[in-house]
């Protein structure tokens, strides 16, 4: 006999069937012989199990619904939970990424076009030194970043010189044996100048001019492995971080020489009251004081003869007082030529390099430059540079200074003339750009006036031009620190723009183009209050101009004729500069 079971599980319902093999065997042969009898028991005998399979199986559906109901809901569920810790997760991600962004941006440059270069550039093709903390100085390193990269590639020679260089400050600066022993020889001339040589560099005049000078000493320690050092009777802390690693550049300030100094000890006085000469083999002063300012003698101008240097090479300290670029005439010194070929293949970047190496903004005017960028550059497709020094008197804003501008600007095609509304859509563009002009003058006239210009008037290209100005001191205050750090902040901002123009005989605008590697538009100085035709002169090197060299019929004069990378300045015929081209004197 047969039976059906069904058994129930705990946690669902199943049904398991179990057939005896003589109840299918006599089910089987009872449905092939059929009798009323038969047919009639079996079924009443089986009717009532297969009654129970049906009811269960009927029941263990119902809940097998119940349950994939459940688990569809489930599954429902499981969707959304998913879905929405994926959306939740790429809004996290989107936040993250965002917020890096504006980080670096506000640590560096709101994307210029140019900022992808290589992070490597930030020692500038190895003219910066690897050693300091960053944070202590952010434009040392950062300033790759605003900048488009250099087509001047410093030279081996002059990395290795600067590194020796290095090393020589570390042995002979401020808070060493050395520096101690050289202070106390002071006042005791001496046949020996010892280990370590000096020159203190002295602040004159306006920023640029003491920038220019400043550049001019280093090249002059580096030629004669020197210590530089700055006298700190005007403070520079404010302005620049250290250049040289793990030491200072700064004259302490119990330096006991400095209230010392007088015309005494001036070299072109000595020279002139023979105290001292060139032929002279005895007792060498411990200290002589060179003037160059402007206004020097011809004795004063003796420092740049041949004979003279091999006396002055033999002092231990030197005090430098100069508001002038004497570089051109260093390399007109026969003993100094050779090793500035071999620092400087290419000869017009002598500021160029010694000027990024040397000057690094410190981090509160480099806040100020690089939130100007950011603000006002960064976005524009050209940038130029537009440095406007009036030197006539009376100064401020003058006709024929705005009427120069504009016509040098719009003849050398740096910006774009104005046309009227009727043909402004004839003349318009197919692509235009928007122009970012920088302005930087102690007057607001100027910028003012040219923004005016191009808002109430279309371009004839359909470029939109911009005009920004970011100070307006109406008057020189040089000493005053924050006057200092403006002037030093829009230096820099020029220098990051992609073309230039600048006011001539303006070691303001020299600082720029060098810095920047500019070829600059120099606007001629007005004579009679007229502008000037032509307006401007395109510059043949980037270096400044040395404004009052010694007369080239003195002891230079040999040089001066036969060397071909030193040749009169555009805007200033008594002055001369270097150039890296053929052209002659």
């Amino acid at each position: 006999m047969g039976r059906i079971e069904t058994v129930p599980t705990k946690k669902t319902r199943s049904v398991t069937i179990t057939f005896n093999h003589t109840f299918i065997i006599t089910f089987i042969k009872e449905v092939q012989e059929p009798s009323t009898i038969t047919r009639t028991s079996v079924f009443k005998s089986h009717l009532n199990p297969l009654i129970a399979l049906n009811n269960n199986c009927k029941h263990y559906l119902k809940s097998l619904g119940k349950f994939s109901e459940l688990c569809v809901f489930k599954m429902k569920l499981r969707t959304l939970f998913v879905t929405c810790l994926l959306l939740w997760s790429l809004m996290l991600l989107s936040l993250f990424i965002i917020f890096n962004h504006r980080l670096l941006d506000a640590m560096t440059v709101n994307s210029p076009s140019y900022s992808g270069k290589p992070r490597e550039d930030k020692l500038l093709g190895g003219l910066l030194s690897e050693e300091f903390d960053e944070g202590s100085c952010l434009s040392r390193y950062q300033s790759s970043l605003y900048r488009k990269p250099s087509p001047y590639e410093p030279s081996e020679y002059l990395v290795s010189k600067l590194k020796s260089y290095e090393m020589l400050h570390k042995r002979c600066g401020p808070g060493t044996e050395a520096f101690k022993r050289a202070t106390e020889q002071l006042g005791h001339d001496t046949r020996s100048c010892g280990e370590c040589r000096y020159i203190v560099w002295v602040a004159v005049h306006g920023l640029g001019n003491r920038i220019v000078s400043l550049v001019s000493a280093f090249l002059f320690a580096l030629l004669t492995e020197r210590v530089l050092l700055l006298d700190q009777g005007t403070d520079m802390r404010h302005l620049f971080c250290e250049p040289f690693p793990g030491t200072s550049w700064l004259l302490p300030h119990d330096f006991p020489l400095m209230d010392q100094l007088d015309s005494s000890r001036c070299y072109g006085t000595m020279l002139k009251t023979d105290a001292i000469n060139s032929a002279t083999t005895g007792t060498i002063p411990s200290y002589l004081y060179l003037y160059l300012i402007h206004d020097y003698e011809d004795h004063d101008k003796m420092f740049f003869c041949e004979r003279d240097q091999n006396l002055i090479r033999q002092v231990p300290w030197l005090v430098s007082n100069s508001n002038q670029y004497f570089v051109p005439s260093l390399w007109l010194i026969p003993s100094f030529q050779t090793e500035l070929i071999k620092l400087f293949p290419q000869k017009d970047t002598v500021f160029h390099h010694l000027g990024r190496y040397l000057l690094h903004p410190t981090n509160q005017v480099w806040g100020l430059i690089t939130r100007f960028y950011n603000a006002y550059l960064s976005r524009a497709d050209e940038t130029l540079g537009v440095q406007v020094r009036v030197f006539s008197n009376p100064d401020g804003y003058l006709e024929h200074v705005m009427n120069q501008i504009l016509s040098c600007t719009q003849r050398e095609k740096l910006l774009p003339e104005l046309t009227t509304l009727e043909s402004q859509v004839t003349n318009k563009s197919t692509s235009p750009k928007l122009k970012a002009v920088l302005v930087t003058s102690l007057y607001p006239e100027y910028s003012e006036k040219l923004r005016a210009m191009y808002w109430e008037s279309p371009s004839s290209t359909g470029d939109m031009v911009q005009v920004y100005q970011p100070s307006q001191e109406m008057f020189q205050q040089t000493d005053e620190k924050l006057h200092d750090q403006k002037a030093l902040a829009e230096m820099y901002l020029l220098s990051l723009t992609d073309k230039l123009v600048t006011s001539g005989l303006s070691t303001f605008g020299y600082v720029a183009q060098g810095l920047g590697g500019l070829k600059a538009w120099i606007l001629y100085r007005p004579t009679n209050h007229t502008t000037p035709d032509p307006p401007c002169v395109r510059a043949v090197s980037m270096e400044p101009c040395f404004h009052r060299p010694p007369p080239i019929n003195g002891c230079q004069a040999k040089t001066v004729n036969s060397t071909r990378f030193v040749r009169r300045c555009e805007e200033w015929t008594t002055g001369i500069k270097l150039v890296d081209s053929t052209d002659v004197f």
